[in-house]
């Protein structure tokens, strides 16, 4: 069975591209515009990783991955966060509402490919 990947970002291009190469890489991807989308998704489907922009409207990245580790079945999941911002502050932030891991934009496919394949 494919591991399934949650693309959240409020960019349409940069979802996309983030889509694409996971999907060309065998993933199963779904997609999110924006963090509240997205939470509404991992409430009716778990998924085996989740990617997820920082800066959006309505829930940025960070709220996101606390809101899903705050849902008993995404305590094991990896969660993502991929953006432009990379400050030390940010990243601390991060890690302390639960991400996994930071990456920054733009990114590379093959490292992109690298990382989500330690962690699913």
């Amino acid at each position: 069975m494919k591991k399934s990947i949650l693309v959240v970002d409020d960019t349409r291009s940069m979802r996309k591209m983030v889509a694409a190469v996971l999907e060309g890489a065998g993933y199963d991807v779904a997609e999110a515009e924006d963090g509240m989308e997205a939470l509404e998704l991992a409430k009716t489907r778990v998924f085996d990783l989740v990617v997820t922009d920082h800066n959006m409207p309505r829930m940025d990245g960070v709220t996101l991955v606390r809101e899903l580790r705050a849902l008993p079945d995404y305590d094991p999941v990896a969660l993502l966060v991929l953006s432009t911002e990379a400050s030390p502050e940010l990243k601390q932030r991060g890690r302390d509402a639960g991400a996994t891991g930071w990456m920054a934009k733009p990114f590379n496919p093959d490292r992109m490919l690298e990382i989500v394949g330690t962690f699913i």
